[in-house]
């Protein structure tokens, strides 16, 4: 049976003619990653594991770097990870056994997430802070600076820019107080010099730095984060405490900048000069949502949950952050497949799932990020 192009087909109302030419950014994405040998620094990390599934989803070959995961609440191990990727637990900082793994594995494409990153640990440990963020990041540049194979390299920093009129935007100067904004503006700074210097020497391979909103996500167990904080409190019977309820964050649902990752990598190996670069991924301005507002979504989706407000004395944190994704939406053709709220919801319903429901992690993980490429293409 030949299917007709025109409007009389359709699927929940959608023409079928319409429902096929939006698929295609996806389905291209995955032919694209298709048997690619794919680098992901950090993967025993929270949006590392995530990152590997997608991939292993998407049929790329994945290489992954952690360093001295907990088995016990590490996500990677959770979803088995270890079993489905080639994964070497080494410190990002010794840059002789970074440059053995790439040279040997010769990946096509890597993605750096490898880093310390939470502010409140960055004040304890500011030396280490600025160690793993700036030096790691320098030796997967120096080893990818040799090796044939390396096309695109992608950057993970943070939302690292002057605060004007309220925004970040890659255009305004780099800046940070707290150590762990300052290594990752000085990773930045590395980042924009190795572009130049594979100019000079006629690499032919993109670099890419890139900042995303808050993540929330299933399987994050990080401490003084909000989702897993308030997990944690209301599995315990505890209290919640807020350090500052009316303070706003860029949240997004943890595949949100993923999405673009895999975008931009594909798009820098189709045109270099154009796409290499800083880029921002972020929630639209009209999910800005404060701290209070976001802890009693949580409590909602849970169906429990207390919290109290306590005055945050120990460190300073800037009261509003907003990314400008004006660029990536225009250049990247890139967009938030979910609100903010969305984002909680599902954050919490992988808890309730594994938690409460007993489902498998695996299975879960997978389904949510199933159900998002599908969400995503119609987008």
């Amino acid at each position: 049976m030949m299917l007709s192009t025109r409007a009389e087909y359709s699927i929940f109302s959608v023409p079928l003619y319409y429902v096929l030419k939006l698929r295609r950014p996806m389905e291209k994405l995955t032919s694209f990653y298709r048997n690619k040998k794919i680098l992901v620094t950090g993967a025993t990390g929270f949006k590392g594991s995530w990152l590997c599934c997608w991939l292993l989803k998407l049929g790329a070959i994945v290489y992954g770097t952690g360093y001295k995961p907990n088995k016990n609440k590490n996500l990677l191990y959770v979803l088995n990870l270890q079993k489905k990727i080639n994964l070497k637990l080494l410190d990002i900082r010794d840059f002789k056994k970074v440059n053995k793994f790439i040279n040997e594995k010769k990946p096509q494409i890597i993605f750096h997430l490898a880093a310390q990153p939470l502010v409140h640990e960055s004040y304890k440990y500011p030396m280490y802070t600025f160690d793993v963020n700036i030096k790691g990041t320098l030796n997967i540049l120096e080893a990818s600076k040799n090796c044939k194979s390396v096309m695109s390299i992608i950057c993970v920093t943070n939302q690292i820019y002057k605060n004007k009129n309220k925004k970040f935007k890659e255009t305004y100067e780099l800046d940070g107080i707290d150590p762990y904004n300052v290594s990752k503006a000085s990773a930045e700074l590395i980042v924009n010099s190795y572009r130049e210097i594979f100019k000079q020497m006629k690499k032919k391979c993109a670099v890419s730095s890139v900042s995303a909103g808050n993540i929330v996500g299933g399987g994050d167990w990080s401490n003084d984060r909000i989702v897993p904080d308030a997990i944690k409190s209301i599995r315990s019977n505890k209290i919640l405490l807020i350090r500052n309820p009316n303070f706003t964050r860029p949240w997004q649902f943890v595949l949100e900048p993923l999405k673009g990752y895999l975008l931009l990598a594909k798009k820098q190996r189709e045109e270099i000069n154009k796409f290499s670069g800083n880029w921002s991924f972020g929630p639209s301005q009209s999910s800005k949502i404060s701290v209070i507002e976001i802890v009693k979504l949580i409590i909602k989706f849970w169906g429990k949950g207390n919290y109290k407000i306590k005055k945050n004395k120990k460190f300073k944190e800037s009261k509003n952050l907003i990314l400008d994704i004006n660029k990536t939406k225009k250049h990247l053709k890139w967009q938030p497949t979910y609100n903010t709220k969305k984002a909680i919801k599902l954050a919490i319903k992988w808890y309730l799932d594994v938690i409460k429901n007993k489902k498998s992690p695996s299975q879960v993980t997978n389904e949510q990020i199933s159900s998002y490429m599908n969400l995503a293409n119609l987008k």
